[in-house]
């Protein structure tokens, strides 16, 4: 899919691009490629004169090459976007590509972002701007606004961990957490524990895109002081990312200690009934021996006595037990 966006009354209007000839009757500031074909990639090439890289989104390229500027000026960012989705939470990388200094070319003060699926962030700057005419005036705006609506959105989700981490703290401090209540809650827990740790390291790579930004020189004295706001979000988002990471961990060792509290109880239940159990073995193992002269062996009601001695010798234990609180 080939969207171009272009201002218009300053509002930021959207074009799906069908045909390399709707592509030449815009003058957009940016170009978004979601899962672009070939065939868009050549239309690309045709109008602006912009090869696309095939490694563009890698997972797996050098940490060292997702920062650059090009020789002929085409500055190149790739950065990864969270996206929290329920059941399957991840970050999604985008590769950003701009011209800036080569005005012989058509892309020159175009953004160009190619990314392999839709991303919470792009269609919650697109609402914006549509919304809010002077929020966007230039490329660098652009990239600018979706990583501050990226830090906006990573805080949004730490709010909703934080939320949820409530209800989990709820069912763990009552005092009343069952192994397959303790299974739910752990299950929970990691769910947390893993999002958490996306949002900081999407808000790590955040930092390092702005940062980029701020030392190549490309931004005017007002962006650069929304890139520094940026940075100033990031920050305050790391503090409450270590809260969580700390409550986290906190009720980790909460439902452990449960646990191992139930367990507990079981092994006590147990040791308390082996220990009940050592006189009436005692007991059946003395009469059990092959003596020729014992007094019991020739009386009437010997094994009645043997039987009852059994069970008295056991209820005793328990009885002490019970008292003791032991058995609770």
């Amino acid at each position: 899919m080939l969207n171009i966006f272009s201002l218009s009354n300053g509002r930021l209007v959207q074009e799906e691009i069908e045909s390399l000839e709707e592509l030449t009757q815009f003058q957009p500031i940016w170009v978004d490629l979601e899962s672009p074909t070939l065939e868009e990639k050549r239309w690309i090439k045709q109008h602006y004169g912009l090869s696309i890289p095939e490694d563009a989104t890698d997972e797996d390229i050098e940490e060292s090459a997702r920062f650059y500027e090009e020789d002929n000026g085409e500055l190149h960012i790739r950065s990864d976007f969270l996206v929290d989705d329920e059941d399957d939470p991840r970050s999604v990388r985008v590769a950003f590509i701009l011209n800036q200094h080569n005005t012989e070319l058509n892309s020159c003060g175009v953004l160009f972002s190619i990314h392999e699926e839709d991303i919470p962030v792009f269609r919650l700057l697109r609402l914006r701007a549509r919304r809010a005419p002077g929020l966007i005036e230039e490329a660098k705006e652009v990239l600018l606004k979706l990583f501050d609506a990226d830090a906006e959105y990573s805080a949004d989700t730490l709010e909703g961990i934080y939320d949820d981490l409530k209800k989990v703290s709820a069912q763990v401090l009552e005092g009343s957490v069952t192994d397959s209540d303790a299974q739910t809650v752990l299950s929970d827990i990691a769910r947390q524990e893993d999002l958490n740790g996306r949002i900081r390291r999407n808000m790590l790579d955040t930092r390092r895109a702005v940062s980029f930004m701020m030392r190549s020189k490309m931004l005017n004295a007002e962006q650069f002081e929304d890139a520094r706001q940026i940075l100033r979000d990031i920050e305050s988002l790391d503090s409450h990312t270590q809260f969580l990471f700390d409550k986290i961990n906190f009720l980790m060792d909460a439902t452990v200690g449960f646990l191992n509290i139930n367990q507990n109880k079981i092994i006590k239940i147990f040791s308390v009934a082996s220990v009940a159990l050592l006189p009436p073995t005692l007991i059946a193992s003395v009469y059990g021996m092959n003596f020729r002269v014992m007094p019991e062996l020739e009386w009437e009601y010997g094994y009645v006595y043997v039987i009852i001695l059994m069970v008295a010798s056991a209820l005793g234990p328990m009885i002490y037990f019970r008292k003791r609180g032991w058995l609770k």
